[in-house]
């Protein structure tokens, strides 16, 4: 899946291959615990946080990869040293295996998101 038509984030859940389902329920979950006052959406054809109208996170299934969009530039700046190692663009954390996202990693972005807003990219 590339781009989803669904219109809500569990008609998109329920889109995903069964092998990306968990973690990609496991993303929602901790998007949900951790970004107090945001709202869920939908977004270019993927789930998206917004804030104040401005999406600030999404993920999305990607045909290699699972992608969590970072959209804050001062966020990715603080935790340059814990990505370092990690296959990041711009503003897109890729994992290529389901396995390998790291939620300690998410949920502190998520968490340093939460904490005050800011520019996004």
């Amino acid at each position: 899946m590339v781009q989803s038509n669904a219109t809500d984030v569990d008609a998109y859940l329920a889109e995903v291959s069964d092998d990306r389902k968990v973690v990609l329920t496991r993303l929602r979950e901790l998007c949900r615990a951790e970004l107090t006052g945001f709202t869920e959406v939908m977004a270019y054809g993927m789930p998206a946080y917004e804030r104040d109208g401005v999406a600030e996170i999404a993920f999305a299934s990607q045909k290699q990869y699972i992608s969590f969009y970072l959209l804050r530039g001062d966020v990715r700046d603080a935790f340059a040293e814990r990505l370092a190692g990690q296959d990041m663009g711009k503003g897109c954390l890729r994992f290529r295996k389901p396995e390998r996202v790291d939620l300690e990693l998410v949920r502190d972005l998520l968490r340093a998101t939460a904490a005050a807003p800011g520019q996004v990219c």
